[in-house]
């Protein structure tokens, strides 16, 4: 189904692993277009319940983008693949099932991007961050300059944009651009831990709780919320919740 991805699914969860690393698993459109087919099969696919991206290899979660594409594209072509790959992105930040990045190694330009559009992020010790893209007469294109400011502040966000810094794994997690930082040899199970958890809670407020999280850069952050609160009441889901919290036994959620 994918050319430049792997996939395995286990107990809901589909590792997705991005499979270019004599590329440093770098993002070309054959990438992108398989980024785009997993954001539709984890929304539509019943048996997917939950998805954590990583890279290839120990040496990068995505280095960036594949450069040589960008020679000799006009003004009208940069700005159509960019808007292409903010779409993908987009879809898979409103995916309305969780969706972890696991980074291990770089994550660069497009890579940051690409992490940065996932729910939540953990890095191996030996990953870094940064949008170069100054270095190359560019800015970000994939949602990176916003992102970056609704994650770890505009202050800090601008100085990375504008010396093409790169950041590492506990200056990270210092910024709250990644949630946990572990071992290398630890990542993907540290991914798959918390992604069993949150798997036990009720699918529709899990979906909920997304869409409301991202309307918070809106100004409908608070209307979203309540009409999810609301929502919730009429969901099989919430009576078990409510019926096994007054019961004192395990609720058994079924996304209805």
């Amino acid at each position: 189904m994918y050319t430049t991805l792997l996939t395995s699914l286990t107990n809901g969860i589909l590792t997705v692993t991005i499979n270019r690393a004599d590329k440093l698993n770098a993002i070309n459109r054959d990438v992108m277009q398989d980024l785009g087919e997993l954001a539709g099969e984890i929304e539509s696919n019943a048996d997917v319940r939950g998805a954590i991206i990583t890279g290839a290899g120990q040496k990068a979660f995505v280095a960036g983008a594949d450069i040589s594409e960008f020679t000799g594209l006009s003004s009208a072509q940069g700005r159509g693949m960019a808007q292409k790959g903010q779409d993908i992105f987009f879809r898979i930040e409103q995916c309305s099932k969780p969706i972890i990045a696991a980074v291990n190694g770089f994550a660069l330009g497009g890579g940051c991007e690409l992490a940065m559009a996932c729910h939540f992020r953990i890095a191996s010790e030996n990953a870094k961050f940064g949008q170069p893209e100054v270095n190359l007469g560019l800015v970000p294109g994939y949602g990176g300059t916003q992102r970056l400011v609704q994650l770890i502040g505009k202050g800090r966000a601008i100085e990375l944009l504008l010396t093409g810094n790169m950041i590492d794994a506990p200056t990270a997690l210092a910024y709250g651009l990644v949630n946990h930082v572990v071992p290398q040899a630890e990542l993907m199970t540290k991914a798959t831990q918390i992604l069993e958890t949150i798997l036990q809670k009720a699918p529709l407020a899990i979906g909920h709780c997304i869409a409301a999280a991202n309307a918070a850069y809106s100004d409908k952050g608070y209307e979203v919320e309540l009409n999810a609160f609301g929502a919730s009441f009429d969901t099989d889901d919430m009576k078990e919740g409510a019926a096994a919290f007054l019961e004192k036994r395990k609720a058994n959620f079924k996304g209805k």
